[in-house]
């Protein structure tokens, strides 16, 4: 198959709720929700290690309450029994808890705390990327949408008892030909997923076939099409017990899937004033409702910050050679439009509420909205009024 600019393979990898690194996703983001429901103006920069029988949780906490170790042991033991470790040397009931958490740096506090009227600075200097695009409904890239999809269905099926053998680690990978810059094809998919020692590979074969055909559109397979399960041949020994893991070492997966930049900075276990979090997310949402308006077929957003300044240094946007409008006109309306400081993200996107656990497993990005509010970023309320701006 020829390649060029316009036609090429392109890959994305997705890893499970179960993998080591989302476990620590998913307890970071836990004791941020925790926090957040007590007082939704703590400041939380919580993180985890996961290992052998071992969660080792440390960071720092500024809020009004400071929730006892005792509970965020709970939490963490809770969190892991609800992914599905009841089993071996990493048991929910068994492991070991090591809580290392303490006060936010005042010198941290002092650029971010609003003071006289003014509004609270950026958390932390860095860049902060957004992305979206028309070749799914969701507007993200096919080839981690779908990777995503895979392991969530895998997953309920596991939750749900509708599949036999299966164990929480899991990893998929698709590559997809790309014609004219859309999705053509199916060159191959990978599925590793841990497994009972007696759970032969042909019916998990089998099992991962009958998902995949689920999920992925039929007119992108072909007779050439690769579905490699468990390509070593076996997967038994995983989860922490294979591997260890750390919050916030998926950052390719929690995004865009390589297909666009990522800034320096990871999500979970952040709260909002932390801009590594809250304008990815500003940034996903002006992206999204950009390219949903028909203005492009692509848009990259970046924003850039410094600690304790209220307004973001850069603006930057890419229409990837849209020639629908002046791009100077879309920097200027979003300028004057939307408020890019910590606070007016917050506001925008309500994100001072308990919504975090959700998004530490399958995406933060191309997800629906909840009516609790988890992926506001993620509404089309601004693409009307782009629409009627500029087309």
């Amino acid at each position: 198959m020829k390649e060029s600019k316009n036609n090429y393979f392109f890959t994305s990898e997705s890893v499970s709720e179960g993998h080591p690194d989302k476990i620590c996703d998913k307890i970071s983001d836990t004791i941020l929700d925790a926090y957040l429901t007590i007082d939704k103006n703590a400041r939380v920069a919580v993180e985890a290690l996961v290992t052998t029988n071992l969660v080792i949780i440390s960071g720092e906490i500024n809020s009004r309450t400071i929730i006892p170790e005792n509970e965020i042991i709970i939490l963490v033991r809770d969190v892991i029994k609800n992914i599905g470790y009841d089993f071996g040397d990493f048991n929910w009931e068994s492991l070991d808890v090591k809580v290392f958490l303490h006060e936010q740096s005042p010198d941290i506090a002092i650029g971010v705390d609003a003071k006289e009227g003014n509004s609270e600075g950026a958390g932390d200097q860095g860049i902060m990327f957004g992305y979206a695009c028309n070749e799914t409904d969701q507007f993200m890239p096919a080839t981690l949408l779908y990777s995503h999809y895979i392991l969530k269905e895998l997953a309920e099926m596991r939750h749900a008892n509708r599949i036999n053998g299966i164990l929480p680690d899991s990893k998929s990978q698709i590559t997809l030909f790309y014609e004219n810059n859309k999705p053509a094809f199916i060159d191959s998919i990978v599925v590793s997923t841990q497994h009972h020692v007696n759970t032969s590979q042909e019916y998990i074969n089998t099992e991962l076939d009958k998902i995949c055909r689920k999920i992925l559109p039929d007119e992108w397979y072909r007779d050439e099409t690769k579905l490699l399960t468990n390509p070593t041949g076996k997967f038994v020994v995983g989860g922490p017990v294979g591997d260890t893991g750390l919050t916030g070492r998926k950052i390719i997966v929690d995004t865009y899937g390589g297909a666009a930049p990522h800034g320096g900075g990871a999500f979970s276990g952040k709260d909002p004033t932390k801009v590594d979090r809250s304008a990815a997310y500003a940034s996903r949402y002006l992206a999204k409702n950009i390219v949903s308006s028909g203005i492009s077929d692509k848009c990259t957003i970046q924003l850039s910050y410094a600690i304790g300044i209220t307004e973001p240094l850069s603006l930057y946007i890419d229409l990837h050679d849209s020639d629908k409008v002046d791009l100077e006109k879309v920097e200027n309306f979003i300028r004057n439009r939307i408020n890019l400081s910590p606070r007016g993200i917050i506001d925008l996107l309500g994100l001072n509420n308990p919504i975090y656990s959700e998004t530490s497993a399958y995406g933060h990005f191309g997800r629906e909205p909840t009516k609790e509010g988890a992926f506001s970023w993620e509404k089309l309320d601004l693409s009307e009024e782009l629409k009627n701006e500029f087309l």
